[in-house]
């Protein structure tokens, strides 16, 4: 567990020091529309230091936490396989050292991998997850692992009832019609947030946020922008609603900064990073 020389601002504090365990997946080959997601770590790091470590939201800031920044996972490209073990390998040293693991995409598959490990850890595991997509396919293009398929296959893991979804706009009837027996999903937006985070209250929760969940007006810099979002007033509000809650990992993912030239993307996704670390 090496410092990483570039850092993610506020946070080059030694591993050992720290509760927190940033770190890169910067992996996109099951893209469906537009690639470039993998370009979504280095970004984030290279643009960070445009905003100050200090929040105003929370009179928080990143100086006053200790957060270690492990860097990217040189995760190979092509058949997903292997870097979800790599992931899964990672996040758990991360937990036996009884650190918080904090993931930024790639794709949003690689969240698979936290979960895996995660879950060992908490086999009462849940998952709040803000999405545009319901990601809840068997396959899609007859493969099983797939950034479609991501919430299915993490539903394998954790039963019934376990997964808890909002923002979501797209997706097949059959996932609908599957989330109605097995899952709970807010379509549109965050009504009823507060409900599903008093039932979630002393529970483990991994916290998953899809930046497509905003309206691509407000972040056109994602692989599979969906009309009809939130905006970042609405996202931020409902993140940080998840303070006091037992979030034992977190993740952003699916920035594809190459879909925006103006930077404007990866500036908001800097912002809602920042914002997370500090509510965790």
């Amino acid at each position: 567990m090496e410092k990483n020389v570039h850092t993610f601002i506020g946070c080059d504090n030694d591993y050992k020091d720290s509760k927190t365990v940033l770190f890169g997946a910067p992996f996109d080959s099951t893209a469906s529309y537009r690639p470039g997601a993998r370009f979504g770590p280095s970004a984030v790091r290279n643009e960070s230091n445009a905003i100050e470590t200090y929040s105003p939201y929370q009179n928080k800031d990143l100086n006053d936490i200790t957060v270690f920044d492990g860097g990217d996972l040189e995760t190979p490209f092509g058949n997903p396989t292997r870097p979800l073990q790599m992931i899964e390998e990672f996040a758990s040293k991360i937990i036996q050292d009884k650190k918080t693991p904090f993931m930024i995409g790639g794709e949003h598959l690689m969240t698979l991998g936290a979960v895996r490990a995660l879950i060992k850890k908490h086999p009462d595991l849940h998952i709040l997850c803000f999405d545009a997509h319901a990601d809840l396919r068997n396959d899609y293009l007859g493969e099983t692992l797939s950034h479609a398929t991501v919430m299915r296959r993490c539903f394998d893991l954790t039963g019934k009832d376990r997964i808890f979804q909002f923002g979501v706009r797209s997706g097949e009837r059959d996932e609908f019609d599957f989330a109605k027996e097995n899952t709970f999903i807010q379509k549109f937006n965050f009504n009823g947030l507060d409900g599903v985070l008093a039932q979630l209250k002393g529970k483990p929760i991994y916290f998953s946020i899809d930046l497509d969940v905003l309206d691509p007006s407000v972040l056109p810099g994602t692989g599979t922008p969906e009309a009809g979002g939130v905006s970042f007033d609405e996202l931020l509000t409902a993140a940080l609603k998840m303070s006091g809650l037992s979030i034992v990992g977190a993740d952003a993912m699916e920035l594809c900064p190459t879909c925006d030239p103006s930077g404007i993307s990866t500036a908001l996704a800097c912002k809602l990073i920042r914002e997370m670390l500090l509510m965790l």
